[in-house]
């Protein structure tokens, strides 16, 4: 017991420490997580629009600029819906907000670009 004792009184503080100057940093992990990995690789490619989808931005009043900072970096990845395997190309379905969705877009992530394939205004 009074190993354990000694071992919580060092570990709780180096734990508090280190929150602090990771936090100070900015480090976080979830950047590790599925939904995250896919919005970050797809935010880092060259974005092109399929004719349905900028027919669909033009009827929603929605610009380019919404769809990338508002809908991909906030939206939530329907793995369910999505083929992350599929070759060369995987294409994915994301929905924003995460609670109650009011828009759905897919689009296929290849090696050097992302198609925006279609936008779904959902209410």
């Amino acid at each position: 017991m009074k190993k354990l004792k000694f071992y919580a009184i060092g570990f709780i503080p180096g734990l508090v420490i280190v929150f602090f100057i990771l936090n100070k940093k900015g480090a976080s992990c979830s950047g590790y997580l599925p939904n995250s990995r896919v919005i970050a690789e797809t935010l880092s490619k060259e974005f092109k629009y399929s004719e349905e989808a900028k027919a669909a931005m033009t009827t929603n009043k929605i610009d380019e600029k919404f769809v990338k900072d508002s809908i991909i970096t906030n939206g939530k990845v329907d793995f369910d819906r999505s083929h992350a395997q599929k070759k060369p190309c995987p294409d994915y379905v994301i929905t924003y907000p995460e609670k109650n969705p009011s828009y759905e877009v897919a689009f296929e992530k290849c090696e050097e670009t992302v198609t925006l394939t279609s936008l779904k205004k959902l209410k």
